[in-house]
């Protein structure tokens, strides 16, 4: 719009007096006194005049004393009006005072801006002075706020404890309040930190100081820290509901200190109901808030994740301390302890995984607690020899009871995969558990389904290497199936026909990967003569390129025991069988006649005669009658043996062959530690003695952790067949031979 100037030039105290009339009418209606509102054209009159002003030539341009005016009346308004109407209310009155003249003063700012808009326009984009919204809120703050933040910040902490001890205060006063603070910063966060939230923190420090002292004397462990995280989370609420967001952390971190870290040892170690008392106790809640707790704290969770290995720890060895006491008549209860075991490590392993979010702490601690005491001897077997029992066992069980559940079974399966993960001598599980599942496979005690789900689980934990032999073992039974209907072919094809009365089954094994095993020329009956010689014709046929090699240890025999009450089936081993058979001619045998008659080694005889005359079922009558086979024993058939059972298995006594299992490893153990040395050494070419020994326990202790001694042995060895050799200067650094 265009405006009409005066024909003579406004003074000062001209418009002044217009202005001061219009700010005087302002405040009456802003303060919600009788007044009416501005009409329209008072509205312009009063923006008329300002224009006005601005516009006269100079010298009587009033741009600059009109832009001091608007700052002088914002001055006298704070000075002569807000502050002391603010000064005479006390605690949350001054507060409400304060929050509405605040308004009042943003509203006045808002109007005045208005009035004077021509100065924003023209006269402050030239001499670049604050706009006319700072300087109101400039003369707010230094001539109200620096005068009452102190008062105010007094009753605002004043006001919070209250809140905190159970009172119910004016949350959006206290909003609007601290909201001046950050408010008169003027873009900053300065003043609300020095003015207001150094202050707040020292005296929330102070509190749950108190509070974590007395807490601590009286509460439990979950009382407390229930309390505690009751104290965070209301905290959190105050940063919503009033605080501003930067003080967030701050106020958390500080909380955090003084109700956990501080007493962080002193609340995990309290009697009876500490971090150990509530793993005992299974308190899975009590320890979900635990870990809530202290997971946000940097390193808060290793004392937890400390106590929770210890306890693990104690668990488990008071379970092989439990076996060693039920070990003292010589039997180690394999099925109990590996089941014990896999129930706590299920236990624990929902622990990490519900309580503690999974994380890798507790799974790092879960994992120290069980390589502790799952390397432990019980009653001098290892366990690795244990577990391998006891999955022979599971396996057994499960071929003979065909009700059984199998997803139970992968479900164990599983279990003991992860156990073996524990285990530190992981190839000597593997070579005990070779022993036992050959016997299994080789007398048909195995359900093909679960061998070769347990080799695939640990083929994908351990690597191929570990199962090659174990799967090519199962593949020779598949095989030995086809080989033994060609077998059935041959005869029939041919005119070659079986020994009358006798069925013949053979099972071809690939030497490399099966364990090895005792060989003897023992003298078998004309019967079984026969039997070997047409499978030897048969093969030939198919393979010219291989020979066989008989092991009798191996198989096993069903005969017919002719006894004068009746005829008895008997279930014997190959050996066994050679004896028996022996009496078909003579009815009396003396032990050097057997041994001439048989070619049996002296170790192999005793057994087999020890099993047939001393044992429940005495088939053979042994003169003189002892318990033990001695050299000048005679032995007859006993025709008058009798039985209810018409077919009877005959057991031989067990054969301990741990050490031969162990030596066997410990020579493999010397291969691996030469061909490691030798492979380090050839990318290295040179290397310190430290660090050889040092590489290569890192290379091969995922199978096994090997013995130091039994490295530098090795390292001796390979020198003094020219692999290696020692540096002439240093004589503790080593040099790749090429």
């Amino acid at each position: 719009m265009s405006s009409r100037q005066n024909p003579e030039p406004m003074t000062i105290e001209e418009g002044c007096k217009l202005i001061d009339a219009a700010v005087t009418k302002l405040t009456r209606i802003i303060e919600g006194k009788p007044e009416p509102p501005f009409a329209s054209h008072e509205y312009i009159g009063n923006y008329t005049i300002v224009y006005n002003m601005c516009i006269q030539k100079p010298p009587y341009d009033l741009s600059g004393q009109l832009y001091e005016k608007y700052g002088a009346i914002f001055q006298d308004y704070d000075k002569d009006t807000i502050l002391p109407s603010i000064m005479e209310k006390h605690d949350e009155y001054m507060l409400r005072e304060l929050s509405r003249w605040s308004d009042i003063n943003k509203i006045m700012v808002r109007w005045l801006s208005h009035f004077f808009y021509y100065l924003d326009r023209y006269y402050i984009a030239r001499s670049g002075n604050s706009s006319l919204t700072v300087v109101g809120m400039t003369c707010f703050r230094d001539h109200v706020y620096e005068k009452v933040h102190f008062n105010v910040k007094q009753v605002v902490i004043a006001l919070i404890h209250k809140e905190r001890e159970g009172q119910q205060i004016d949350r959006a006063l206290l909003k609007n309040v601290l909201d001046l603070f950050v408010q008169n910063g003027m873009g900053n966060m300065e003043r609300y930190e020095k003015d207001f939230e150094d202050f707040f923190l020292t005296e929330t420090n102070s509190y749950y100081s108190r509070k974590a002292s007395r807490w601590i004397q009286e509460d439990s462990c979950p009382e407390y820290m229930i309390k505690a995280e009751e104290s965070l989370k209301k905290e959190k609420e105050r940063v919503s509901h009033y605080l501003h967001s930067d003080t967030e952390p701050k106020l958390l971190k500080n909380v955090q200190t003084n109700l956990l870290v501080l007493v962080a040892k002193q609340l995990l170690e309290k009697e009876n109901s500490g971090c150990s008392a509530l793993l005992r106790d299974d308190k899975t809640d009590d320890l979900s808030r635990m870990y809530r707790l202290y997971h946000e704290i940097p390193e808060g969770l290793e004392p937890v994740a400390v106590a929770f290995r210890l306890h693990v720890t104690a668990e488990g060895n008071s379970l092989i301390k439990q076996a060693e006491d039920a070990a003292t008549s010589g039997i180690v209860e394999e099925q109990v302890l590996v089941r014990k075991i896999i129930d706590l490590h299920d236990k624990y392993m929902a622990y990490v995984t519900d309580c503690f979010q999974n994380h890798t702490l507790f799974h790092k601690a879960l994992k120290e607690a069980f390589e502790i005491f799952c390397n432990k001897k019980v009653a001098g077997s290892s366990s690795a020899e244990m577990l391998a029992t006891f999955c022979d066992n599971l396996f057994k069980k499960a071929a003979n009871d065909k009700s059984n559940d199998d997803s139970t079974i992968e479900s164990t399966i599983d279990n003991v995969v992860k156990l073996l993960d524990y285990i530190s001598d992981k190839d000597l599980f593997a070579e005990f558990y070779r022993k036992k599942l050959a016997r299994r496979l080789l007398f048909g005690r195995f359900s093909d389904d679960h061998e070769r789900s347990i080799l695939t689980k640990l083929k994908g934990q351990f690597g191929g290497q570990f199962t090659s032999k174990m799967e090519g073992m199962v593949t020779d039974m598949q095989l030995g199936k086809d080989q033994q209907t060609g077998f059935e072919e041959y005869f029939k094809n041919t005119n070659t026909g079986k020994p009358k009365g006798v069925d013949f089954t053979v099972t071809v094994l690939t030497t490399g990967f099966w364990p090895s095993y005792k060989t003897s020329d023992l003298n078998l009956p004309l019967e079984m003569v026969n039997c070997i010689e047409s499978f030897k014709a048969h093969y030939e046929i198919k393979t010219k390129h291989r020979r066989l090699m008989w092991i009798y240890s191996l198989g096993n025999c069903n005969l017919t025991g002719r006894f004068d009450a009746k005829p008895i089936e008997l279930i014997v081993s190959t050996y066994q069988a050679a004896v028996l058979c022996a009496f078909n001619n003579t009815e009396r045998l003396t032990y050097q006649e057997l041994i001439d008659q048989l070619n049996l080694g002296h170790e192999d005889l005793v057994r087999v005669l020890h099993s047939l005359s001393c044992a429940k079922y005495k088939f053979l009558k042994k003169e003189p009658a002892s318990k033990t086979i001695s050299k000048t024993d005679s032995f007859e058939f006993n025709s008058k043996f009798t039985d209810k059972m018409r077919r009877i298995k005959v057991p031989l006594p067990p054969v301990d062959d741990r050490k031969k299992v162990v030596e066997d490893v410990d020579k493999d153990r010397r291969y691996a530690i030469d061909a490691s040395l030798v492979r380090i050494m050839k990318s290295r070419k040179v290397l310190p003695h430290q660090q050889l020994v040092s590489e290569c326990v890192e290379q091969l202790s995922r199978m096994f952790k090997p013995d130091i001694k039994m490295i530098k042995k090795r390292i001796e060895d390979l020198i003094s067949r020219d692999y290696l050799e020692r540096d002439t200067e240093n004589p503790s650094t080593f040099k790749y031979v090429a």
